[in-house]
């Protein structure tokens, strides 16, 4: 068994699709533009606003007016966190087990602390957690390992000895890169760059229940 369990947030532990898009859509609205589908806006979730207002509008950081647009995102998102949002199947279950079996688990999540707090807090999540990691707690966020570095030494469990569980690319760059094994959340969003298989994590699991059957070793 891992001594600790790490988990990314958004599209790990939590669906936080229908609020990010739901704000995206109301960005849209208010640019004169209909609403896109939650399907088709699901991918880009874990890439925050950065990923859905390149999708929905077409905009990228480079663009002039993409400062303003992210404020204004931000700002209508902040007033929705937790709405549509709901932690995905199975995960209520796999938190109480590790719990039960004495695992800490702790979330390391590149959402930033005024957004992440109070979406742990309304999930009832932040008591039970024995970490919280925000995009802006360490010197830089994921990919870097800057995040993983920061949990483990709150927990004080070595990194060899924690899983890190998440749905994107830059969760296993980040895990890895401190020596942590890193599973792939296939219930997430895992965006639309190339396949989850190809990312060069440790295991793929299906569902939570199937996350401690990963064994936690040094390589």
């Amino acid at each position: 068994m891992p001594e600790a369990v790490l988990f990314d947030l958004d599209g790990t532990l939590a669906d936080t699709a229908p609020d990010l898009g739901g704000a995206l859509n109301e960005l849209r609205r208010e640019q004169g533009l209909a609403p896109l589908p939650l399907e088709q806006l699901r991918p880009h979730v874990s890439s925050g606003a950065r990923g859905l207002i390149g999708a929905g509008l077409g905009i990228t950081p480079a663009d002039t007016r993409y400062p303003n647009l992210q404020q204004r995102f931000l700002a209508i998102y902040q007033d929705a966190l937790c709405v549509g949002t709901r932690l995905f199947t199975g995960i209520a279950e796999h938190l109480g087990e590790l719990e039960q079996r004495g695992i800490a688990w702790g979330i390391v999540t590149n959402k930033s602390q005024r957004f992440a707090i109070p979406l742990i807090e309304q999930l009832e999540l932040r008591q039970r957690s024995v970490c919280i990691v925000c995009g802006d707690s360490a010197p830089r966020a994921k990919p870097h390992g800057h995040p993983m570095q920061l949990a483990s030494a709150v927990i004080g469990i070595a990194a060899e000895q924690c899983l890190y569980v998440g749905d994107d690319e830059r969760d296993v760059i980040s895990g890895r890169a401190v020596g942590m094994r890193t599973v792939i959340a296939a219930w997430g969003y895992l965006g639309s760059g190339k396949p989850p298989r190809d990312w060069g994590a440790d295991a793929i699991a299906a569902t939570p229940g199937e996350i401690l059957g990963i064994r936690a070793a040094k390589r």
